[in-house]
């Protein structure tokens, strides 16, 4: 009985070890990203009956089965699935409130406005040089904002280019590494420490490209992982000890397209999706404004070029250009305003032309025009927003549901230690206890 004792008192005295170095493991990698949090599953040694002892009676101990990683498979897939749609939608507002900026910032429509404005003023006097001056300068101030406007547009196209690029470079990048982490999954032994810490580097991988890709995972009966994107249908991104490449190519209006082994890719989520689709509004937008400067060039001139100028001599085009990036001021002297209708003759007060100019102004309407473009910039984004904070309540919330099973609770391990500990000293004071009856079955005369 004693050496049972002593068996067993050892056996306990070795789990609770194991299980207090597990607890001390989860601990120290409370705060690493992507640790998922270790459990130990004990079970009863079992065995048979022997001479002098009752066969269905089992006083044998207890041992480790195995330690468990507390990984949910759906759980990480649906932060995986959440989290492209999250980056997807942040990706995409921050690129069209990076295009709202770009037109609000430059003032294109005030400086319509006050360019109309200026005309109106000169009809009152088409002879006064203040008022002629103060129309150059108001349409010279029109066509820089014009040309800032664009300008700053395609900057905003450049940086999602350049965004969008990295993120190519990133699932590339991540794709070899998981490729890496298979191989040496498929080498590695079952339930061992080794292959532990590969399924937290292979996890933590998967929602890596999951911010930049919506991805598809087939786990394998050795742990590997088969990645598509999009669907369990979608192209092969990593299979085995393989990736394939990722590429961007970029359309003559900004827009962005995507290959995967050379072959066209459509991807529906992540950070990659979002800024393309941010760069599809930024070229309408652009189309948009350059259709506006050019309508403005184009009825600007056709009303000048139709009266005379202050010395009678027949109008010249104001204006210069096709859009908003090269539209300019033709010429700096506000003696060549043609406000007098074709005939008249020097130093003309009649200001049909200029009436003409503005009415023509009035029925094409370029600041109205401007102004529904800001509107539709604006809206889209309040409208994207509203959708962004949705889905990313949606991400925290299957965030929360998998920290809450896989991560480490320092709570909850603390009493694992109290509860390991006493464990461990129990069985130490049982080995102590079968020690003594030794000692005094020994010293029995």
């Amino acid at each position: 009985m004693a050496s049972d004792l002593l068996s067993i008192a050892a056996s306990g005295a070795r789990t609770a070890r194991i299980a207090l170095d597990v607890t001390a493991q989860n601990i120290a990698n409370a705060s690493t990203d992507g640790y998922v949090r270790r459990t130990v599953q004990l079970e009863e040694v079992a065995s048979t009956g022997s001479f002098g002892r009752i066969g269905d009676v089992s006083l044998s101990g207890v041992r480790l089965d195995r330690v468990v990683r507390n990984a949910d498979l759906f759980r990480q897939a649906e932060v995986r699935r959440t989290g492209a749609d999250a980056a997807r939608a942040n990706a995409e507002v921050a690129g069209l409130e990076n295009i709202e900026t770009a037109l609000e910032q430059t003032g294109v429509y005030p400086a319509i406005v006050n360019f109309e404005a200026s005309l109106q003023q000169l009809a009152a006097d088409p002879l006064d040089p203040s008022l002629r001056a103060a129309v150059i300068e108001d349409a010279r101030t029109m066509t820089r904002t014009f040309n800032v406007a664009s300008s700053s547009l395609d900057a905003v196209g450049e940086g999602l280019r350049f965004e969008a690029s990295d993120d190519v470079a990133q699932v590339n990048l991540l794709a070899e590494e998981l490729s890496r982490v298979n191989l040496r999954l498929a080498r590695a032994s079952d339930a061992s420490s080794d292959q532990t810490v590969l399924l937290d580097q292979r996890d933590s991988l998967l929602q890596q490209l999951s911010d930049h890709v919506d991805v598809h995972t087939t786990i394998a009966a050795d742990q590997t992982v088969e990645v598509r994107i999009g669907s369990s249908g979608g192209a092969q991104l990593v299979a085995n000890g393989t990736s394939y490449p990722l590429a961007m190519q970029t359309a003559g209006d900004g827009t962005i397209s995507f290959t995967l082994d050379g072959n066209p890719l459509s991807p529906l989520s992540g950070s990659l999706v979002g800024r393309s689709q941010a760069l599809g509004k930024l070229a309408d937008m652009k189309v948009d404004l350059d259709t506006i400067a050019a309508d403005l060039i184009a009825t600007v001139n056709g009303i000048q070029t139709g009266g005379v100028a202050l010395d009678g001599s027949a109008g010249q085009p104001l204006l210069t250009g096709t859009n908003a990036g090269d539209i300019a001021l033709a010429f700096n002297d506000g003696a060549l305003l043609a406000t007098a209708p074709a005939g008249a003759g020097p130093n003309s007060r009649d200001p049909d032309n200029l009436v003409a100019l503005r009415d023509a102004l009035s029925s094409s309407n370029p600041a109205g025009r401007m102004d529904a473009l800001l509107f539709d910039i604006s809206s889209t984004v309040q409208g994207r927003a509203v959708t962004r904070d949705t889905i990313n309540s949606i991400a925290s919330t299957a965030k929360i549901a998998l920290q809450a099973q896989a991560g480490v609770d320092l709570d909850h391990e603390a009493v694992n230690l109290i509860r390991f500990q006493q464990a461990f000293q129990a069985s130490g004071r049982v080995m102590q206890v079968a020690s003594d009856i030794i000692d005094t079955l020994l010293g029995i005369r």
